[in-house]
C-alpha cells in the first residue's frame, strides 16, 4: 500500500492553480480528472486535488506558520530535478531555491523549491542512495 492515499489542497482561484500545478503534475508522469468543483492528478493509487478555497481572500499561506511546510517529489536524477523545475517556472511558479547541491543532508541531496501564487511550495528532490562500494 502506499503511503497516502491522497493530499487535497485549497487554492484562491482554481482555474489559475490548474494552469500552474497541471505542467507540473503531467511532467511527474501524472493524469489528470477534472470534476465540478476539484481537479486531481493520480499515478498509481496517489492522488492530489485541488479544490477552491471556502472562504476567498484568506491567503496566500506562508511557509513557516503553523500548517503546510512543502511537499517533495522525489525523482530519478539531477536532470529530472532540473527538468521540473523548468517545468514549474514557465507554468508561473516561483523559483524559491534553484536546483542544487545541498551538503547539509548530504553529498548527494540535489533539489529546487517552488511555490505557486498561493503560497504552496514543491520541493523537487534527487538523493540516490549511497555507494555501498565505496565502502
Amino acid at each position: 500500500m502506499p503511503l497516502f492515499d491522497h493530499l487535497a489542497i485549497s487554492v484562491d482561484d482554481l482555474p489559475r492553480s490548474i494552469a500552474q500545478f497541471d505542467p507540473v503534475m503531467q511532467g511527474l508522469g501524472c493524469t489528470r480528472q477534472d470534476a465540478d468543483d476539484s481537479v486531481s492528478w493520480y499515478k498509481g493509487e496517489e492522488e492530489l486535488i485541488l479544490f477552491p478555497a471556502r472562504e476567498a481572500g484568506r491567503g496566500p499561506h506562508r511557509t513557516g506558520r503553523v500548517g503546510w511546510q512543502h511537499l517533495a517529489f522525489a525523482v530519478d536524477s539531477r536532470a529530472e530535478v532540473d527538468r521540473l523545475h523548468a517545468i514549474a517556472v514557465d507554468a508561473g511558479w516561483t523559483a524559491v531555491r534553484e536546483p542544487k547541491l545541498y551538503p547539509r543532508f548530504n553529498d548527494r541531496y540535489y533539489a529546487s523549491f517552488i511555490e505557486d501564487d498561493n503560497g504552496i511550495r514543491l520541493e523537487f528532490m534527487h538523493n540516490p542512495p549511497r555507494d555501498s562500494s565505496a565502502g
